[in-house]
C-alpha cells in the first residue's frame, strides 16, 4: 500500500493579505482538493480555509490539531490517515509550516516513516525580511526568541554581535508581537552604534514596513509603533 503526502502549506501572514496575493495557483488547487488537516488552532485554520475555499464544505474536513501543548505521544498518532494512503495538509498559524513551528514534530516523523513530504510556495516572513533588509544574504542564522528576562536578554545580544562581527553573518530573531518595542530599546541600548539594525514589520500586509539604519541613528530618530505588530528583527554587525 502506497502512503499518502504530506504538503507542508503556508498561510498568509495576517489578515489584509488575500490568499491568491501570496500562495501561486497550484498551492491553492492542492490544498483545495485536500480532506485532512493538521492545524496549529482548528478556529483560524476554518478561517483561513474557508478563504482559500475546499472542495468539501468545512464541516466535513478532518482537523486534527498540533501545537506547543501536545504531547510528544500525540504526534506519531497524527499520521493514520497519511499510513492509510490518504494526502495530510499541515498548516502553520501564518507563513510556512514547519518553520519555528511544532509541525517539525510531524515532518521528522513523516521521514521516519518514509512518507513524502512536500513543501509549497508561499510567503516565509524569515526570508522576505533577509530579502529587504540589505544585510548579508549568504550567510546568516535564525535565532528563534531570545531570553525574556532583561539580562539574559543583553548577554545574548552581546554574544550574538560578536559573533555577527567575527563572521560578518546576519543575525534573525523574532519576539512575541506585545514585547517589540522593549525589544527594540534593549537592541538600541545593547548593540554598538555602527551596527546594521532592521526591523521588518507586517511582511506582506497593506501596513508592511522594511526599514534598516544603523543603531546611532535609530537611537536618533522616533521610535516606529510595534505593538502586536508581527516583526522581526534582523542585524548585522
Amino acid at each position: 500500500m502506497s502512503y499518502g503526502t504530506l504538503y507542508l502549506i503556508p498561510t498568509p501572514l495576517g489578515e489584509g493579505a488575500p490568499p491568491e496575493a501570496v500562495l501561486p495557483a497550484s498551492a491553492l488547487a492542492i490544498t483545495r482538493q485536500l480532506q485532512h488537516f493538521v492545524v496549529e488552532h482548528p478556529k483560524t485554520a476554518r478561517a483561513c480555509l474557508k478563504l482559500m475555499g475546499t472542495a468539501l464544505p468545512l464541516q466535513q474536513l478532518s482537523m486534527q490539531t498540533l501545537n506547543e501543548h501536545t504531547a510528544a505521544k500525540d504526534v506519531e498518532p497524527l499520521l493514520a490517515p497519511l499510513l492509510a494512503g490518504q494526502d495530510v495538509g499541515l498548516l502553520s498559524e501564518a507563513g510556512c509550516p514547519a518553520v519555528a513551528d511544532p509541525g517539525a514534530q510531524l515532518v521528522a516523523l513523516a521521514h521516519q516513516r518514509q512518507i513524502p513530504v512536500r513543501p509549497l510556495v508561499g510567503p516565509s516572513s524569515l526570508l522576505l525580511a533577509l530579502m529587504a533588509s540589505g544585510l548579508n544574504g549568504q550567510r546568516f542564522s535564525f535565532q528563534g526568541y531570545l531570553p525574556a528576562q532583561p539580562a539574559e536578554r543583553q548577554q545574548r545580544l552581546q554574544q550574538l554581535e560578536q559573533h555577527s562581527r567575527r563572521q560578518q553573518e546576519t543575525i534573525l530573531f523574532i519576539e512575541t508581537p506585545y514585547r517589540n518595542a522593549a525589544m527594540l530599546e534593549s537592541l538600541l541600548q545593547t548593540l554598538q552604534s555602527d551596527t546594521r539594525l532592521c526591523v521588518a514589520t507586517d511582511l506582506t500586509l497593506p501596513s508592511e514596513q522594511v526599514v534598516t539604519r544603523r543603531v546611532a541613528d535609530w537611537r536618533s530618530l522616533p521610535r516606529p509603533e510595534l505593538n502586536k505588530r508581527p516583526s522581526i528583527f534582523l542585524f548585522l554587525a
